[in-house]
């Protein structure tokens, strides 16, 4: 497994690739029908190496991280990285820790990197949510700090907003078809910054894997069209994509992204795939 060394994270290391959770447990209402092949495929992931695990208190309602919370039961904690994240109905002071409390007992666990969601409307009220967290890291409840889906100029104010602590990563939609962490200066910023950039939809809801060009490209690596957009994300060293650990099947796909390298001439050619 290909592993990231997060800067802002001191001597902590996560998977260039870690597995995503939305739709996991349901979408904005809990599905119960899946939950005991959904607990199987997250361990599986986690046996075979993949140690971050991403979900949100949204995500089935709280439902996907009760399952994710079954998953990690049994595996040595300290070897594990979960992310969960607030929704914006939550942003304060007050309402953010309620929130994290009720994530981290739904996991049965603390969070190691807990995120605000969304912007949400109110500059005020991320400022407040801020603070709530920062307060919540000295109570051990979580331990690091980050957004997601803010752009370059919001990024930006919450970094200057923080009193103790750093703003450590910004989770954002980024794949080959949708670049606009590259073209905003977002990812550039990241970089200089040694700022973790977690990419969702890196597949975008798998059309990336029926594309044929990219699918070209692959066989000339030995790897699939997924494997061929996954590893053009994560060539850069702070990008984490975390696709959907849909099945076993979709799992050993995705680990196999990591571990080799697109050639310089073979970036343009994936870009022009899209």
């Amino acid at each position: 497994m290909i592993r990231r060394d997060l800067k802002r994270i001191k001597a902590e290391t996560v998977t260039a690739i870690g597995m995503g959770t939305w739709g996991i447990g349901g979408y904005e209402s809990p599905d119960y029908s899946r939950d005991r092949e959904s607990v199987e495929v997250l361990r599986y992931g986690l046996e075979m190496g993949i140690n971050l695990i991403d979900t949100a208190e949204f995500y089935g309602a709280g439902h996907s991280e009760e399952l994710v919370g079954r998953a990690i039961d049994g595996f040595e904690r300290e070897e594990l990285f979960i992310i969960s994240k607030v929704w914006p109905t939550h942003f304060g002071h007050s309402e953010t820790k309620r929130a994290a409390r009720a994530s981290a007992k739904r996991l049965g666990t603390y969070i190691d990197l807990y995120l605000l969601h969304w912007p949400g409307e109110s500059w005020r009220r991320i400022e407040e949510t801020l603070r709530a967290l920062e307060e919540l890291v000295d109570e051990g409840l979580i331990r690091y700090i980050g957004v997601s889906n803010f752009d370059l100029e919001l990024l930006k104010r919450s970094q200057e907003a923080m009193r103790r602590y750093e703003i450590v990563a910004n989770e954002v939609k980024y794949s080959l078809r949708d670049r606009w962490p590259e073209t905003s200066g977002l990812l550039d910023y990241m970089k200089r910054e040694k700022m973790a950039l977690i990419a969702y939809t890196p597949l975008e809801k798998g059309s990336l894997a029926r594309n044929p060009c990219l699918a070209e490209i692959g066989r000339r690596y030995g790897k699939t069209a997924s494997q061929v957009a996954l590893n053009y994300l994560i060539r850069e060293d702070n990008v984490i994509a975390i696709p959907k650990a849909g099945s076993r099947v979709h799992l050993e796909e995705n680990a196999g992204a990591m571990g080799w390298r697109l050639k310089e001439e073979d970036v343009e050619k994936v870009r022009g795939c899209v």
